[in-house]
């Protein structure tokens, strides 16, 4: 999106806690930054907010409402008010107030989600103090269109939830204590604004996936892509790759450095680091950036039915005849870099829709979604999105897939159980295979050559014939036109030719480390690592065993195929079910018993045990010889034992075994067989047991799961109200310190006046009293609620107690001159008290030493008198 005029905006999300990291925030905010802040905040719209005028006191910036229409000006502070959601649209505010009385759970990420969109770059988020994950989400869409991304540093929050959920999401770029976030904001504007600043994130040309994990995200594809230039800087750039493969065991060197170096920038801007040698040094002490260097490479860019025209093209030319192609089993499907699930959930609702409209039966669905990224599958597979999130669906898909739950929309169970995520890297993890449809949209883009023409080949592997690829509007298949065909050429939909790969093109992944550098020939034999005479012999070595060694398998203890020699397939086959790699199940049944016997003899006996005469395939003639060796050297082997298989042509005379099995073998055999059937039985009782045990453990399992939402809903609602209370009572605190402050200015201001002045309520009891008065009416803290007329005074006013009444009644102040006990005198002035509500709520009165103006007074009177 192109950016508006105006400031750079700065988002910043609290809760419980807040009001302290916001001072602290805003007390180190220069003046004349030119960004413009609005500040979110969890409050109920039953309490009208006093943050506004409390962070005025510690900020020079002016400090207003965040209202309808306001347009954001820079050196600006504005708060949300209470009981709505705020959004801002070209720069401008827009406040919608919630239809109930109650706070927005979701109200950061809101903002934050509208942020990222108008805003893109020129926005900058920051998550402080609160309970609860609301701001997450938000964050992650800013982060995705390039802006900066800040949180308080979790041990320094009243309450880490908030920022360090932001931080778990992988989106922030650097948390720090509040009072130092501001620095950072103004180093990231200050760069923001220099002249032929290279483009970031928001200038990309798409959302583009990361390497069959999650999404890159590239820079303008009309500005030249950074290079490796130096030797230094390659040399650092290999380093960082291979702390990342040690520390995280992912291996990005087969990526493009132009690819890698771009996001490590970006971590280098973050840290205000020059080189990347320095870089490489930040790294090494600070292995905790090591995940957040990884998070930044796997940022998810994504949304429901990205690329409409592809899914149309999809739905109406190609998904038709693939619900209607007969296959042995499911329809299967994978989805590369599927990051938080919606495309492949849009994948899920496209076929569902086709089934529908094509009136076929229902059809078993399969469709695996894989990505790097743990974070994102654990939010895949939750299956909730916000409405943000679903902007883009039609009512109807809205409707008929989704549910709503939590302020957002969760996938529909019929959807959701389609598909199954899990983390898998594309480089190095074993794929799927018998496969109808591959999406690997925009994935392939950031590898080097070598590795794309080394996937190709896979990718058809995991295809059936006829099976489907999708690439993204960026990929071709490249050098493997003959493996696959182009089908709609801009959507980038191919289908899967019947040529098959030759034997040496296609290289399976593995659990080790590629190197970055091959030559053409992917794994040469290199000629340095021992000498030409050991190769020939180890080369003879395998010639030989190849062409007579006769197949063996070496098994463990328990039966458990440790190593397979030479061809098997005679003797041995998979047995139905999951998959289970042990020498008594994959036997043949007319071998499994006399060589499970021959097994355990001879490892009880340590000596070998060698069968004659057991039956071949009909097809085949002569008779089986089998020999089991136990094993006692070398060390590695203890234990284990050597089944070997050998065919011998019918002959009069057989050799004599080693150790043969006699004829009373035959009784324990079929004692044998026996106890198996009687354990049979046992088991088909227990099986059954267990059965009706599972359903009854099921039922209290969902009875046990409705409880738990129960209890969920109920803990959300008392968190959301104790972060209301929690803001509330931080608020009404600082009004506290305030209101005792002005009681102190109070005192001092009454005492300062050397006036003694008395307090009084409606029922003339003493409320307060100046120290000047102590004297005169004999006071002591603990008068103070007595009724004045308990009070003895010096004052020779004996109408005191009913001019006060006459005052409360007429609401007439009174003034009279009265004569101490002491021979001082006194103007007495009496008032009403009132309120700033101009309620009148006592009296108040004043007392005032005139001593030196009677006495000057009585002077001139007898002056006069005698003249």
């Amino acid at each position: 999106m192109t950016a508006h005029p105006g400031p750079c905006i700065v988002g910043i999300g609290a809760s419980a806690g807040g009001l302290e990291a916001l001072e602290k925030f805003f007390a180190q905010v220069q003046p004349d930054t030119g960004l413009a802040y609005v500040v979110v905040q969890h409050t109920s719209a039953e309490h009208k907010t006093l943050l506004g005028s409390l962070l005025q006191r510690i900020t020079k910036l002016p400090v207003h409402d965040a209202q309808n229409g306001v347009v954001l000006a820079p050196n600006h502070i504005y708060v949300m008010p209470t009981g709505g959601q705020l959004r801002v649209v070209r720069g401008v505010l827009h406040f919608q107030p919630a239809k109930k009385s109650s706070s927005s759970p979701q109200a950061i990420d809101g903002f934050l989600h509208s942020l990222a969109q108008d805003q893109a770059h020129r926005a900058a988020g920051v998550i402080l103090s609160g309970m609860g994950h609301d701001g997450t989400q938000g964050l992650q869409a800013l982060h995705r269109a390039g802006g900066l991304c800040l949180a308080q540093q979790p041990d320094t929050a009243s309450f880490d939830a908030m920022p360090q959920s932001a931080i778990d999401s992988g989106c922030v770029d650097t948390w720090a204590p509040p009072q130092d976030l501001p620095r950072l904001i103004a180093q990231w504007a200050a760069r923001s604004s220099e002249p032929n600043k290279p483009k970031e994130a928001n200038d990309a040309q798409g959302p583009i996936e990361a390497a069959g994990q999650s999404t890159f995200v590239l820079a303008d594809a009309s500005e030249p892509a950074p290079e490796v230039s130096d030797a230094a800087t390659e040399a650092a750039l290999a380093a960082i790759v291979d702390l990342l493969h040690l520390h995280l065991k992912h291996d990005f060197s087969l990526y493009k450095p132009s690819t890698l170096l771009r996001r490590v920038e970006r971590r280098m801007h973050v840290h205000q680091l020059h080189t990347m040698a320095e870089y490489l040094q930040h790294l090494q002490r600070n292995p905790q950036e090591l995940d957040v260097l990884f998070s930044e490479m796997l940022i998810g860019v994504t949304s429901f039915f990205r690329d409409p025209k592809v899914w149309q093209d999809l739905a109406t030319q190609l998904v038709p005849g693939l619900l209607t192609a007969s296959r042995p089993g499911p329809l299967r499907a994978w989805v590369l870099g599927c990051s938080t699930g919606e495309e492949a959930y849009s994948l899920a609702m496209l076929l569902r829709e086709a089934q529908d409209a094509a009136n076929l039966p229902a059809l078993t669905v399969q469709i695996y979604a894989t990505d790097l990224n743990p974070a994102a599958i654990t939010v895949a597979r939750k299956g909730w999105y916000s409405a943000q999130a679903l902007r883009d669906l039609t009512a109807a898909r809205r409707e008929r897939f989704f549910t709503a739950q939590d302020d957002g929309f969760v996938v529909h169970p019929e959807i959701r159980d389609w598909v199954m995520f899990a983390q898998h890297d594309v480089i190095v993890d074993p794929p799927f295979t018998q496969l109808d449809l591959l999406l690997c949209r925009n994935v392939l883009i950031y590898f080097n050559a070598t590795l794309q023409r080394r996937l190709m080949p896979l990718f058809h592997f995991s295809l059936r014939a006829g099976g489907l690829l999708v690439l993204g509007s960026a990929e071709t298949v490249g050098r493997a036109q003959n493996l696959f065909t182009t089908l709609v050429p801009r959507s980038r939909l191919f289908g899967r030719l019947a040529q098959a790969t030759s034997p040496g093109a296609m290289l399976f992944p593995v659990h080790l480390r590629v190197p970055a550098h091959t030559p053409s020939q992917e794994l040469p034999v290199s000629s340095t690592t021992s000498p030409p005479g050991q190769n020939l012999q180890s080369l003879a070595d395998q010639v030989l065993l190849q062409a007579f060694s006769p197949a063996a398998v070496l098994v463990n203890a328990s039966g458990d195929i440790v190593y397979i020699s030479g061809r098997t397939g005679q003797y041995l086959e998979p047995a139905a079910g999951k998959a289970n790699w042990n020498l008594h199940v994959m036997l043949r049944p007319a071998l499994r018993a006399p060589i499970g016997l021959a097994l355990r003899q001879a490892l009880q006996d340590h000596q070998a045990v060698v069968l004659h005469g057991l039956p071949l395939p009909a097809v085949r003639s002569g008779q089986l010889q089998v020999t089991v060796h136990p094993l006692q050297k070398p060390q590695a082997l203890a234990g284990m034992a050597m089944v070997v298989f050998k065919e011998l042509p019918t002959t009069p005379g057989q050799a004599r075994p080693a150790t043969t099995v006699d004829v009373g073998t035959n009784a324990e055999l079929q004692n044998a067989q026996e106890e198996m059937q009687a354990l049979r039985q046992d088991m088909q009782a227990s099986k059954d047991q267990m059965l009706t045990l599972h359903e009854s453990m099921k039922l209290s399992n969902e009875e046990l799961q409705s409880a738990n939402e129960e209890l969920t809903t109920t803990k959300e609602e008392a968190q959301s109200m104790n972060e209301e209370l929690q803001t509330i009572n931080s608020e009404l605190q600082t009004r506290l310190d305030d209101l005792a402050l002005a009681q102190s200015d109070m005192q001092n201001l009454l005492n300062s006046t050397d006036i003694a002045t008395l307090f009084l309520d409606n029922a003339l009891n003493v409320r307060r009293y100046t120290e000047q008065a102590v004297p005169i009416f004999h006071l002591r803290e603990a008068d103070v609620g007595r009724p004045l007329s308990d009070l003895a005074n010096t004052l020779g006013y004996p109408l005191l107690l009913d001019d006060v009444k006459e005052t409360l009644r007429s609401l007439t102040p009174c003034t009279k001159s009265v004569t101490a006990t002491d021979g001082r005198w006194f103007s007495v002035r009496i008032m009403p008290y009132r309120t700033l509500a101009n309620m009148v709520n006592g009296a108040v009165l004043t007392f005032v030493d005139i001593s030196s103006a009677k006495a000057l007074e009585f002077r001139l009177r007898e002056t006069h008198g005698a003249a």
